[in-house]
Protein backbone atom coordinates (compact mmCIF):
# COMPACT_ATOMS: atom_id res chain seq x y z
CA UNK A 1 0.00 0.00 0.00
CA UNK A 2 1.38 3.60 -0.86
CA UNK A 3 0.30 6.77 0.31
CA UNK A 4 -1.05 7.80 -3.13
CA UNK A 5 -2.51 11.73 -2.34
CA UNK A 6 -2.52 14.31 0.84
CA UNK A 7 -5.22 17.05 0.72
CA UNK A 8 -6.35 20.28 3.27
CA UNK A 9 -10.24 18.87 4.02
CA UNK A 10 -12.54 22.03 3.46
CA UNK A 11 -14.48 21.16 6.43
CA UNK A 12 -12.41 21.64 8.79
CA UNK A 13 -8.73 22.65 7.79
CA UNK A 14 -6.73 21.77 11.05
CA UNK A 15 -6.85 18.48 9.80
CA UNK A 16 -5.53 16.77 6.29
CA UNK A 17 -7.07 13.95 4.34
CA UNK A 18 -4.84 11.05 3.80
CA UNK A 19 -5.79 8.64 0.76
CA UNK A 20 -3.90 5.39 0.17
CA UNK A 21 -4.03 3.61 -3.44
CA UNK A 22 -6.35 6.30 -4.32
CA UNK A 23 -8.56 5.94 -1.55
CA UNK A 24 -9.46 8.41 1.46
CA UNK A 25 -8.18 6.39 4.41
CA UNK A 26 -7.70 8.53 7.45
CA UNK A 27 -7.11 12.06 8.91
CA UNK A 28 -4.18 13.81 10.58
CA UNK A 29 -3.84 17.10 12.34
CA UNK A 30 -0.26 19.02 11.08
CA UNK A 31 1.34 18.26 14.06
CA UNK A 32 0.44 14.40 13.48
CA UNK A 33 1.59 14.42 9.93
CA UNK A 34 5.06 16.16 10.59
CA UNK A 35 4.90 13.63 13.64
CA UNK A 36 4.55 10.01 11.38
CA UNK A 37 6.51 11.58 8.11
CA UNK A 38 3.46 11.00 6.39
CA UNK A 39 4.53 11.95 2.51
CA UNK A 40 3.00 10.58 -1.18
CA UNK A 41 4.82 7.60 -2.13
CA UNK A 42 4.88 5.99 1.32
CA UNK A 43 4.59 2.85 1.65
CA UNK A 44 2.76 1.69 4.20
CA UNK A 45 2.01 -2.31 5.73
CA UNK A 46 -1.13 -3.24 7.44
CA UNK A 47 0.24 -3.00 11.19
CA UNK A 48 1.48 0.60 10.17
CA UNK A 49 -2.03 2.00 8.72
CA UNK A 50 -3.96 0.35 12.15
CA UNK A 51 -1.34 2.80 14.13
CA UNK A 52 -1.99 5.58 11.96
CA UNK A 53 -5.62 5.12 12.09
CA UNK A 54 -5.36 4.79 15.67
CA UNK A 55 -3.43 8.20 16.08
CA UNK A 56 -5.99 9.51 13.82
CA UNK A 57 -8.77 8.71 16.39
CA UNK A 58 -6.66 10.11 19.04
CA UNK A 59 -6.44 13.04 17.37
CA UNK A 60 -10.06 13.64 16.70
CA UNK A 61 -11.35 12.79 20.14
CA UNK A 62 -8.36 14.93 22.00
CA UNK A 63 -9.78 17.97 19.25
CA UNK A 64 -13.12 17.51 20.68
CA UNK A 65 -12.21 17.42 24.53
CA UNK A 66 -10.03 20.46 23.84
CA UNK A 67 -13.16 22.61 22.50
CA UNK A 68 -15.56 20.63 25.40
CA UNK A 69 -12.67 22.70 28.39
CA UNK A 70 -12.66 25.31 26.05
CA UNK A 71 -16.25 25.69 26.30
CA UNK A 72 -16.38 26.62 29.85
CA UNK A 73 -13.75 25.37 32.87
CA UNK A 74 -14.22 21.65 33.15
CA UNK A 75 -13.47 19.31 35.80
CA UNK A 76 -11.84 15.90 35.14
CA UNK A 77 -14.95 13.70 36.18
CA UNK A 78 -16.93 15.77 33.27
CA UNK A 79 -14.17 14.96 30.83
CA UNK A 80 -14.05 11.44 31.96
CA UNK A 81 -18.07 11.58 31.46
CA UNK A 82 -17.90 12.96 28.57
CA UNK A 83 -15.67 10.68 27.01
CA UNK A 84 -17.86 7.74 27.91
CA UNK A 85 -20.91 9.18 26.41
CA UNK A 86 -18.43 9.39 23.28
CA UNK A 87 -17.42 6.05 23.59
CA UNK A 88 -13.55 6.30 23.69
CA UNK A 89 -10.66 3.92 24.42
CA UNK A 90 -10.39 4.44 28.21
CA UNK A 91 -6.59 4.10 27.65
CA UNK A 92 -7.13 6.94 25.23
CA UNK A 93 -9.44 8.92 27.29
CA UNK A 94 -6.68 9.18 30.39
CA UNK A 95 -3.84 9.69 28.03
CA UNK A 96 -5.94 12.72 26.47
CA UNK A 97 -6.96 13.97 29.82
CA UNK A 98 -3.35 13.94 31.35
CA UNK A 99 -2.27 15.88 27.91
CA UNK A 100 -5.25 18.39 29.10
CA UNK A 101 -3.58 18.48 32.49
CA UNK A 102 -0.11 18.58 31.45
CA UNK A 103 -1.10 22.24 29.10
CA UNK A 104 -2.73 23.36 31.90
CA UNK A 105 -6.47 23.43 30.11
CA UNK A 106 -7.58 20.40 32.72
CA UNK A 107 -7.22 21.33 36.49
CA UNK A 108 -10.22 20.36 39.10
CA UNK A 109 -8.72 23.97 41.34
CA UNK A 110 -9.70 26.14 38.66
CA UNK A 111 -12.98 24.26 38.01
CA UNK A 112 -14.04 24.83 41.28
CA UNK A 113 -12.65 28.23 41.74
CA UNK A 114 -14.87 28.76 38.99
CA UNK A 115 -17.84 27.65 39.65
CA UNK A 116 -17.70 28.90 43.32
CA UNK A 117 -17.54 32.61 41.57
CA UNK A 118 -20.43 31.83 39.07
CA UNK A 119 -22.42 30.87 41.99
CA UNK A 120 -21.88 33.73 44.24
CA UNK A 121 -22.64 35.96 40.74
CA UNK A 122 -25.22 34.27 39.30
CA UNK A 123 -27.20 31.39 41.14
CA UNK A 124 -27.07 31.96 45.03
CA UNK A 125 -26.98 29.47 47.01
CA UNK A 126 -25.45 27.72 50.16
CA UNK A 127 -22.43 26.20 51.53
CA UNK A 128 -23.83 23.03 51.87
CA UNK A 129 -25.19 22.74 48.63
CA UNK A 130 -22.27 24.60 46.59
CA UNK A 131 -20.11 21.47 48.65
CA UNK A 132 -22.63 18.88 47.44
CA UNK A 133 -22.36 20.26 43.53
CA UNK A 134 -18.53 20.08 43.63
CA UNK A 135 -18.15 16.68 44.90
CA UNK A 136 -21.06 15.57 42.07
CA UNK A 137 -18.08 16.88 39.75
CA UNK A 138 -15.69 14.72 41.16
CA UNK A 139 -13.71 17.32 43.20
CA UNK A 140 -12.17 16.27 46.23
CA UNK A 141 -12.75 17.36 49.73
CA UNK A 142 -9.66 18.97 50.27
CA UNK A 143 -9.96 21.41 46.84
CA UNK A 144 -13.44 22.04 47.93
CA UNK A 145 -12.31 23.05 51.18
CA UNK A 146 -9.20 25.15 49.66
CA UNK A 147 -10.99 27.03 47.31
CA UNK A 148 -13.91 27.86 49.55
CA UNK A 149 -11.45 29.44 51.92
CA UNK A 150 -9.81 31.12 49.50
CA UNK A 151 -12.87 32.68 47.85
CA UNK A 152 -14.44 35.85 49.05
CA UNK A 153 -18.13 33.26 48.80
CA UNK A 154 -20.27 34.72 51.92
CA UNK A 155 -23.85 32.61 52.87
CA UNK A 156 -24.38 35.07 55.19
CA UNK A 157 -24.69 37.25 51.86
CA UNK A 158 -25.93 34.43 49.65
CA UNK A 159 -28.71 33.62 52.22
CA UNK A 160 -29.93 37.63 52.59
CA UNK A 161 -29.85 37.84 48.90
CA UNK A 162 -32.14 35.09 48.36
CA UNK A 163 -34.84 35.83 50.66
CA UNK A 164 -35.20 39.55 49.15
CA UNK A 165 -35.19 38.11 45.73
CA UNK A 166 -37.89 35.17 46.56
CA UNK A 167 -40.04 37.39 48.61
CA UNK A 168 -40.86 39.41 45.68
CA UNK A 169 -42.40 36.04 44.41
CA UNK A 170 -46.40 35.72 45.63
CA UNK A 171 -46.07 32.19 46.92
CA UNK A 172 -42.96 33.34 49.33
CA UNK A 173 -44.68 37.23 49.88
CA UNK A 174 -45.86 36.47 53.17
CA UNK A 175 -45.49 32.72 53.84
CA UNK A 176 -42.69 32.25 55.82
CA UNK A 177 -43.00 29.01 56.64
CA UNK A 178 -43.20 27.99 52.93
CA UNK A 179 -40.09 30.67 52.52
CA UNK A 180 -38.07 28.55 55.28
CA UNK A 181 -38.99 24.65 53.64
CA UNK A 182 -37.53 26.41 50.37
CA UNK A 183 -34.55 27.90 51.52
CA UNK A 184 -33.66 24.70 54.01
CA UNK A 185 -34.28 22.90 50.66
CA UNK A 186 -31.22 24.89 49.14
CA UNK A 187 -28.85 23.29 52.09
CA UNK A 188 -29.13 26.44 54.55
CA UNK A 189 -29.53 25.99 58.35
CA UNK A 190 -32.98 26.15 60.12
CA UNK A 191 -31.21 28.55 63.28
CA UNK A 192 -29.31 30.67 59.63
CA UNK A 193 -32.74 30.90 57.67
CA UNK A 194 -34.56 32.18 61.01
CA UNK A 195 -32.10 34.91 61.79
CA UNK A 196 -32.08 36.16 58.40
CA UNK A 197 -35.67 36.65 58.05
CA UNK A 198 -35.82 38.31 61.80
CA UNK A 199 -32.77 40.99 60.36
CA UNK A 200 -35.01 41.55 57.00
CA UNK A 201 -38.29 41.87 58.44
Amino acid sequence: MKVTSIKAQVKNTERISIYVDEKYTFSLGYTQLLDQKIHVGLEIDEPRLAELKHISEFGKAYERALMYVMLRPRSVREVRDYARRKKWVPEDTEAIIEKLISKKYLDDRVFARAWIENRALVKKTSKRKLQMELKQKGVTDDIITETLAESSFNEGDALRQMIEKKRKLARYATDDQKLMRYLAGQGFSFDDIKSALEALA
